[in-house]
């Protein structure tokens, strides 16, 4: 009798091992998919843009810039918002926090408005020592295709500029410092111009080791 109920005992413990067994995939399989670690390898994946960008940029002297504004239906610009001394607006104008307007513009009537300014960057390495200026420096309609190698480029990380619309969003994106500005990912590469706009690659602390 007792090696019967030894029996049916010992299924019953079959069943609870084999569905603790699922349940523990099911449980690593739901974590591992949450969208924290979406992103982790997301270089491994291909990201097309919805839309194509819009570069909508144009070579216009100071003054055209300004009537061309004032000629849209809200008269507004977008900013960099998040200088503390400088903001660069979407016409690629660089001024002080004081200096902007309600409508969130530069007030061109005033003096040292700087337009289309790369002052603070490097014309070789296309970095910058003020965000501001890296962003004037890239809006300027002669760095479209500069801009476009960068959009191209393996070491570009794709997902970042997936969501970009036009070519002042991907001048905000771009000049902002990334893992790229980092050596050891504990200081900056160049302090003096960690803001860049051009193509930039990992430093060789990050890279991974090449098998021999």
């Amino acid at each position: 009798m007792w090696p019967a109920a030894l029996s049916r005992l010992f299924r019953r413990r079959i069943v609870y091992i084999v569905l603790v067994v699922l349940l523990l995939v099911t449980g690593f399989r739901n974590f591992f998919d949450q969208d924290a670690f979406a992103c982790l390898h997301c270089d491994e994946y291909v990201v097309q843009r919805t839309r194509p960008l819009l570069w909508t940029q144009q070579l216009l002297a100071p003054e055209e810039q300004v009537n061309r504004t004032r000629g849209t239906p809200e008269g507004r610009c977008r900013n960099s918002v998040q200088g503390h001394r400088l903001l660069a607006d979407e016409r690629g104008f660089v001024c002080r926090r004081q200096q902007v307007l309600p409508n969130g513009c530069c007030n061109t009537e005033l003096p040292n408005i700087d337009y289309y300014s790369c002052r603070t960057c490097n014309a070789t390495t296309h970095c910058c020592g003020l965000y501001e200026y890296c962003v004037s420096c890239c809006l300027h309609p002669d760095q479209q295709p500069l801009l476009e190698q960068v959009l191209r480029s393996p070491n570009t990380p794709k997902y970042i500029y997936a969501s970009v619309t036009d070519h002042f969003e991907l001048c905000l994106v771009k000049c902002r410092t990334n893992s790229h500005s980092v050596a050891h990912e504990n200081k900056y590469r160049d302090p003096a111009a960690k803001h860049c706009y051009g193509l930039t690659e990992a430093h060789e602390s990050q890279r991974e080791p090449v098998a021999a």
